[in-house]
């Protein structure tokens, strides 16, 4: 047996509860991991209240989606990892408990200049950004790059990883605090939606000119103000819907501007994709972080027991970065 953080029944933070609950065993190309610390996230948030259910073969009632720790034990055919390894990884649930599997391909070594808790605020973000700003979105050096939601664990890491690789990035925030701090992070400019239009303010940042990607988890009202902001050939890729699914656009702008308007979930792919992700990642990224150009950026972390206070921080977006629970 061993603890971990379940959801008792849909609802509010308070349903988390620490239980006892049978240690999962690694099956063949899976790693067991002793957790240090898990990653908090907004589909840990989804989930709990009932609205994103984990696909088939994930814990159903054990949320999170990135660990981080020492490989225990491993599966059949597994040629990756040995027992005493140090890894970080993206799961499809389970990570709230003391015990984790994961699939050996979405497994990444711990950077060396890293501790656990580090390395927990990784995977998730850095998974989600690559696929959808790098891969889906093509970014490429020298273009620019708009992300709402800058201050989140998804823009931190957006304007570090895009900015190394040569992109001007631009985001919007909800506070000037949040602006001054995503201007230091990198960005070239920080907008706050709530005194400025971020489309008139991205225009004159950019000369006229608009942005080749944008990077959106608002949706809603947002929509038409990002086809407008899109640079020519530019592209909306769209990783959540907070402001709402049903949107009007005005598709003749779609056409004029050659746009592309694209997006995915990452939670329900396969293995396979995923771990080509990685193997991006610990090429592209990984040299990054271990030379201290691309950091970590961690705004609270909690004692795992604490997951209900992790969740209602989480969900007053008043947090700048990650947010962690620690075993």
């Amino acid at each position: 047996m061993m603890k971990a953080i379940i959801i008792s029944q849909p609802g509010d933070p308070d349903v988390l509860k620490l239980a006892d609950v049978p240690k999962p065993e690694p099956q063949r190309g899976e790693v067991l991991i002793t957790v240090a610390a898990a990653g908090v996230n907004r589909p840990d948030v989804a989930q709990r209240k009932g609205v994103y259910p984990p696909p088939p073969g994930a814990p159903q009632d054990i949320p999170g989606l990135e660990v981080a720790g020492v490989v225990e034990a491993v599966g059949a055919e597994v040629t990756m990892w040995q027992p005493g390894d140090k890894v970080c990884a993206l799961v499809s649930g389970g990570g709230y408990a003391e015990y984790c599997v994961a699939p050996e391909g979405q497994c990444l070594p711990v950077p060396e200049q890293l501790n656990f808790t580090e390395a927990a605020s990784l995977p998730e973000t850095f998974y989600t950004v690559w696929s959808n700003v790098f891969d889906r979105g093509k970014l490429q050096p020298g273009e620019s790059l708009l992300v709402h939601g800058g201050s989140s664990g998804i823009g931190v890491t957006a304007i570090q990883i895009a900015k190394a690789l040569g992109s001007a990035v631009y985001v919007t925030v909800g506070s000037d605090d949040k602006c001054r701090f995503c201007e230091q992070l990198g960005a070239a400019k920080a907008v706050n939606y709530k005194h400025e239009d971020f489309v008139e303010a991205i225009k004159q940042a950019t000369q006229g000119k608009g942005v080749n990607v944008i990077l959106d988890m608002i949706g809603g009202d947002y929509t038409p103000g990002n086809i407008d902001v899109l640079a020519d050939d530019g592209r909306l890729v769209m990783i959540n819907t907070m402001n709402g699914k049903d949107v009007n656009v005005d598709l003749s702008v779609v056409m004029r501007k050659r746009l592309t308007l694209t997006g995915s979930t990452l939670r329900s792919r396969n293995v396979a994709f995923k771990s080509a992700i990685a193997q991006a990642l610990l090429e592209q990224v990984w040299p990054l972080i271990n030379t201290g150009m691309i950091k970590p950026v961690i705004h609270q972390t909690f004692p795992v027991q604490d997951a209900a206070a992790a969740h209602r921080l989480m969900e007053s977006s008043s947090h700048i970065g990650k947010i962690i629970l620690e075993f």
